[in-house]
């Protein structure tokens, strides 16, 4: 096809395209079906609220979908509503992006999770579209945010982002670190980075990641190749290849340098070489005790998302479970980082997807990120300060940050009392 005719194309395919959205609104409006071109939606249902949802799986016009989630900035009101990306589609509820394409369906952020008093109200830390947001500090002084991004992840995503921040309020965009155009060697048959995870680790920048949908997919590790956190990253395993299957990488520095890896629900703990080029024989199985109440049955201490680490000589291992409808964060506890782990427990609720860290006011954070219909929105990073009970156990901290709360909450929330000398 000759560039005359490609431009013609795309001119019509993207007259066409917003056309069929356009109509979609219309019909959303009428409260009326009508086929929509399957190029372009898989599936439409009417509701009972009346309002059309057309799914956009496998559409990558740039009018209407992007693959880079992009700057964001401050939060406006408390950022409720938001996005949901998922099998079933795209779907929007507030006032940002303001793209076409971006249907309504229901109330997916009850926020039944506050009200029910189980975590206290939050509101997102940034305005940006985020699915298992990770932040960790860098040897630079800066805390580094990253995780899955773009319009729809079930869909393409250009590659990974980056942002940074000194006092986890104010967020500054570092870029597209990585890409599939540019870089990307055996992940090029696949669509998506899904929950890559920025780590400081021996001096360096590492990111864990996976990518999957289309053909191929798997784990990886990258290593900056100039020591910034801007990269270029390259890979750090010395064959060049990916790990294996599976998803949700994590990386874990021991206080004696020691590097480990696992994935997934953390069923098994790998060792690391010191300069992280391969592993340090074979993967260890992790067993666990489960709760004698019979509220999680699962093979591994999590279904996804796994997340390591260390506080007070107690290694905390886990990820995100659905546990009574809520996607949340659990985790066991160990003295030893291969186990057994005891103790399992949904240690903040609606907090699944994220990682633990401490923050520059000294105090420990879970983030997370809204995957739950008990969350106050959906794909947005939040943060939850959490605190340790007398036997090691995870527990929401009574006193949360003002930033990290909607406007006026009291940021003793069990209490209903303020403390601004901690805000």
């Amino acid at each position: 096809m000759n560039i005359g005719a490609m431009k013609t194309f795309t001119l019509t395919f993207h007259s066409i395209v917003l056309a069929l959205l356009a109509c979609a609104t219309s019909l959303a409006q009428s409260n009326t079906t009508a086929a929509v071109a399957p190029s372009f939606a898989a599936s439409q249902t009417i509701p009972s609220n009346g309002t059309l949802h057309v799914t956009p799986i496998h559409t990558t016009h740039p009018e209407a979908f992007s693959g880079v989630s992009g700057p964001g900035h401050p939060v406006v009101g408390n950022g409720y509503g938001g996005y949901r990306t998922g099998r079933e589609g795209t779907m929007y509820r507030g006032k940002d992006p303001a793209k076409p394409g971006w249907l309504e369906l229901g109330d997916r952020a009850r926020g039944t999770a506050i009200s029910n008093g189980i975590i206290p109200a939050l509101r997102p830390i940034w305005e940006l579209h985020l699915r298992d947001t990770i932040i960790n500090k860098g040897g630079d002084g800066f805390y580094y945010m990253t995780g899955s991004s773009g319009d729809n992840i079930w869909d393409v995503t250009s590659g990974i982002e980056l942002w940074r921040s000194l006092d986890l309020q104010k967020w500054d965009y570092v870029g597209l670190v990585w890409s599939f155009s540019k870089n990307a060697t055996w992940e090029k048959g696949a669509r998506y980075v899904w929950a890559p995870e920025i780590h400081y680790i021996k001096g360096n920048y590492y990111f864990a990641y996976c990518v999957s949908g289309g053909q191929g997919g798997g784990t990886g590790i990258f290593k900056s190749a100039t020591g910034k956190p801007e990269g270029p990253y390259v890979y750090a395993l010395a064959s060049g290849t990916r790990i294996g299957g599976g998803i949700d990488a994590t990386l874990f520095e021991d206080d004696d340098g020691s590097v480990y890896f696992t994935s997934g629900g953390g069923g098994t703990l790998r060792k690391m070489l010191p300069d992280l080029s391969g592993f340090d024989g074979e993967q260890h199985p992790i067993r666990f005790e489960k709760p004698a109440d019979g509220s999680w049955t699962r093979g591994s201490i999590a279904q996804e998302g796994a997340s390591l680490f260390k506080h007070n000589g107690i290694y905390y291992l886990g990820g995100a479970g659905f546990y009574k409808d809520r996607y949340s964060s659990v985790v066991a506890m160990s003295t030893n980082v291969y186990g057994p782990y005891k103790n399992w427990e949904e240690a903040v609720p609606c907090g699944g997807g994220g990682n633990y860290f401490q923050g520059p006011d000294g105090f420990w954070y879970c983030t997370c990120f809204g995957n739950d219909d008990q969350s106050p929105w959906r794909e947005k990073p939040g943060l939850m300060r959490i605190d340790f009970e007398t036997d090691g156990r995870i527990k929401i901290a009574d006193d949360q940050p003002a930033f990290a709360l909607r406007e006026g909450a009291p940021t003793h929330w069990r209490t209903g009392v303020n403390s601004p000398a901690k805000n």
